[in-house]
């Protein structure tokens, strides 16, 4: 299967979770090393667009092409299984306790879950200490440039 992530050019072969353990996240709390990646390139770059200012075009950006193992995805997150306030901003603990649980217990390498940005799309977390991570490879990366209309406030269609 083949996932993406977007990031910062000097983190483009990061994938050990730091800055989601160092942060905190929809589904990890402070303290849990997760991957954030997303079905498709469009999903992982509104992921990343959210948490932005609308000031300006971010720059220095690299879209990543990571393969997992197809078997790697033996759990999800089901939207209907969750409260209705699971997308609430600052980050729902429910669902950080859910990650958290997953995390902890090691069993899978993935867990499929549903986008807080994009309704019936979906993230795939990875967990760096998972035995079967060795298993996930970095394909490709490549600059993206984001479009100005996300940033810029009275940027016309």
């Amino acid at each position: 299967m083949i996932v993406f992530r977007l990031t910062r050019t000097k983190f483009k072969f990061d994938l050990s979770g730091k800055g989601a353990e160092l942060a905190g996240g929809r589904w990890n709390s402070v303290g849990i090393p997760v991957v954030y990646t997303a079905e498709s390139r469009a999903l992982a770059a509104l992921e990343v667009a959210v948490h932005m200012q609308l000031n300006g075009v971010p720059e220095d950006y690299l879209m990543i092409t990571i393969f997992i193992p197809d078997t790697a995805i033996r759990q999800e997150i089901q939207r209907k299984d969750l409260p209705f306030d699971w997308k609430a901003f600052p980050e729902n603990r429910y669902t950080q306790f859910l990650g958290d649980k997953f995390f902890k217990e090691n069993l899978h390498l993935a867990l499929k879950v549903p986008s807080a940005v994009i309704q019936g799309d979906h993230n795939i977390l990875l967990n760096p200490y998972h035995p079967d991570f060795s298993k996930v490879k970095v394909v490709s990366t490549e600059p993206f440039e984001f479009d100005q209309r996300l940033f810029i406030k009275d940027a016309q269609a």
